[in-house]
């Protein structure tokens, strides 16, 4: 079983393991939040990512979900990804809460298909609701 990892600007990262608690009951094995101050030093995040790989990648697979491209939690996460020799990461940036949930629910298969899985509802979580005049929000 993949490893999943939240890092985000705080409290994002949380603030969504807290849905997946909601959503599960609790939060399943090997997913963990790591939150990224405003102002960390990225060598302490680095220091303080390499822990919760440690944690979660039992498997040596290990998917990490980021909230923003270009961002301090998405360049910290791309570049250890890169220089970790032992174990298979994988990174995507966007996180929304569709994209975690299939992340989550798929997370017994190949980090591959998880990965896709995730861009799967990632994407397909962002549509425009049609509005109407029937339409009423109470």
């Amino acid at each position: 079983m993949a490893g999943i990892l939240i890092v985000a600007h705080t409290p994002i990262a949380s603030a969504m393991l807290d849905f997946v608690d909601h959503i599960y009951g609790s939060i399943p094995d090997k997913i963990q939040a790591l939150d990224i101050p405003a102002h960390e030093d990225t060598k302490i995040s680095a220091q303080r990512l390499q822990a919760a790989v440690d944690l979660v990648s039992e498997s040596k697979q290990v998917l990490i979900l980021t909230d923003i491209l270009g961002a301090t939690p998405a360049n910290v996460a791309g570049k250890f990804a890169l220089n970790d020799t032992d174990n298979q990461i994988m990174v995507i940036t966007g996180l929304n809460l569709s994209m975690l949930l299939r992340a989550v629910s798929h997370r017994h298969e190949p980090l591959e298909q998880i990965v896709e899985k995730s861009l799967q509802g990632g994407m397909q979580g962002v549509v425009k609701i049609r509005t109407s005049a029937k339409m009423t929000i109470e």
